[in-house]
């Protein structure tokens, strides 16, 4: 089955950098789908971080642009987050999903890496 598995989480103090990897297994169309980053802080709603279509068009949320890199390895079928310049509020349990179910989701979630800032 397929399987998406965040990891590089962890703690850091404010202004340190972590770098983040979802790797998926077993999608077959991996290089067509649409990968999202998303964060959930404990208390507040899932929030989109950074996007990366299949032609590598990327999008970021507000909080995170510029500190925030995403990218991609079709190959390896990895997406990164590359995260800089940390805040406080950039707590949260980071999670991947992947491929777009064609109804505003996405078909593949992985279980989510932890980041706290400090």
């Amino acid at each position: 089955h397929v399987q998406l598995v965040e990891s590089g989480g962890g703690s850091v103090q404010a202004g340190g950098s972590l770098k983040l990897s979802c790797v998926a297994s077993r999608v077959m169309t991996f290089d067509t789908c649409t990968v999202t980053w998303y964060r959930q802080a404990p208390g507040k709603g899932r929030e989109p971080v950074s996007t990366v279509a299949p032609d590598g068009t990327i999008s970021y949320g507000e909080s995170v642009k510029g500190r925030f890199t995403i990218s991609r390895d079709n190959v390896k079928q990895i997406v990164y987050l590359e995260m800089s310049t940390l805040k406080v509020e950039d707590t949260a349990v980071y999670r991947c999903a992947a491929c777009r179910n064609g109804v505003g989701g996405y078909q593949h979630w992985g279980q989510g890496t932890q980041v706290t800032v400090s």
